[in-house]
């Protein structure tokens, strides 16, 4: 059995992680179940009423880390000040339940980017991780902020901060939101008054389906790792859209069979994303399944192949077999069979460019900038987390223009110009470095 270590971080990623444990406790037919988790949070509120919640007992109490102050939805008192006052004491858990583990895969972390805590203190628990355990996977769920549901004005400042970290220090980033979560709810699941419980709901079906293969035996695995290298194929890509089925409205679930093609068709429907953006918009560079229940693999195949057929024009071409399949036995709770989708879609680039732009109508004016350098921070780094995102967003546009005749005729140019030999060494980084320049050059 692999092993990875749960850290929920600030209000959000506590609500979240402790519905996730809810799920998982379920999916153990309520055996004895201790989370190998970490509540951490700069103040005390969500970790009392999660100590006071059914799984509350759960949960190690030396688990539960908080300060007293909170972040106040401060990037920086969450990673320069509050926030690392408390850092060295949770990497101390850490180390612990990173200790107790046989064969520890790597680390999960549940918090949300538009906060103080979640983004400002989860981002450098990642960096002192990161810095200790190098060789391990790191895995984030971020919620993002959404177009249309924000709870607090300086969003775009400590999402563009999180997000310059994330880029540097996670090998997968699953990208959530709460209006994806809402629009889900009200057009699939006809719930007319969604609360957080249902959104959260939602987060937790996927989560638990990452994370599948670790925890029951199957016929065709994925590890975190094996996810990783299947789905980015360029180190800063690793940003997903996660999706799940079957979801359906509580009364009309005895009207729909449960099957392999159904499942498939359901996953990659852009209404199912939990990302508010929409897939059609872009191309998938790759996409991952996995399957849980009794099927065979075979249908999860041909299905899963069907869909790339159908679809060809939503992969990009240049990435020949670019979907990862991964088949569980055990169901969760419930249902006969379900899936998780991940997607690393260049469509996702939506969502930086419109944090990216409220971040730079902000920023031209300075506002509210005194709360973060009163903290310490200096505007060079608001200058350079910018452009780190705004590269972001130009290196899914590049992908997402590129196709393999364009990099053909480039291999063809270098060919011409350093003669037959060499084309055999050649690597796919020069080739991708000519198509941008003829992309450029065509803009």
């Amino acid at each position: 059995m692999r092993e990875i270590v749960h850290l929920q971080i600030g209000q959000c990623g506590n609500q979240i992680g402790s519905k996730v444990t809810e799920i998982r406790l379920i999916d153990t037919c309520g055996g004895k179940y201790v989370p190998r988790a970490l509540l951490v949070d700069l103040e005390p509120g969500t970790m009392d009423s999660v100590r006071g919640s059914r799984i509350g007992q759960l949960f190690r109490p030396d688990n539960f880390i908080h300060g007293n102050s909170g972040a106040g939805n401060n990037w920086a008192k969450g990673h320069y000040t509050e926030g690392a006052e408390l850092v060295e004491q949770v990497v101390d858990r850490v180390r612990n339940e990173a200790e107790s583990c046989d064969c520890l895969q790597g680390f999960q972390f549940v918090h949300s980017l538009g906060g103080g805590t979640g983004s400002g203190m989860g981002t450098l628990i990642i960096n002192k991780i990161r810095e200790e355990y190098p060789d391990r996977i790191m895995n984030s769920f971020s919620i993002m902020p959404s177009p249309k549901v924000s709870d607090t004005v300086v969003e775009p400042y400590n999402a563009t901060l999180s997000i310059h970290q994330l880029i540097e220090n996670t090998d997968e980033t699953y990208c959530i939101d709460n209006e994806a979560l809402y629009d889900i709810c009200f057009r699939t699941l006809k719930l007319t008054t969604p609360t957080y419980g249902d959104l959260n709901h939602l987060v937790s079906l996927t989560m638990s389906g990452v994370t599948t293969s670790l925890r029951f035996p199957g016929q065709l695995n994925a590890d975190l790792r094996k996810l990783a290298v299947n789905m980015v194929p360029f180190p800063r890509l690793h940003f997903f859209m996660p999706g799940f089925a079957p979801l359906t409205a509580r009364g009309s679930q005895q009207y729909r069979a449960l099957t392999v093609p159904e499942l498939t068709q359901q996953m990659f429907d852009a209404r199912n994303m939990m990302t508010a953006c929409d897939p059609r918009r872009g191309r998938y560079l790759t996409v991952a399944g996995i399957f849980r229940g009794r099927m065979s693999t075979k249908e999860v195949d041909e299905q899963m192949l069907a869909i790339q057929q159908k679809n060809s024009n939503y992969f990009v071409d240049w990435i020949p077999h670019n979907v990862k399949v991964a088949v569980c036995d055990i169901p969760p709770r419930g249902l006969k069979m379900a899936s998780t989708f991940i997607g690393n879609n260049t469509a996702i680039q939506e969502i930086f460019r419109r944090v990216g732009e409220q971040f730079a109508m902000m920023f031209r004016r300075k506002a509210f900038l005194h709360w973060y350098t009163g903290e310490g921070m200096d505007e060079m780094e608001f200058t350079e987390a910018e452009n780190n995102l705004n590269d972001l967003v130009s290196e899914y546009q590049q992908y997402q223009d590129a196709t393999a005749h364009q990099e053909w005729e480039a291999e063809e140019e270098l060919a011409e110009v350093e003669g037959p030999s060499s084309t055999v060494t050649r690597t796919r980084v020069e080739i991708t470095e000519k198509v941008t320049e003829t992309t450029e050059m065509a803009e």
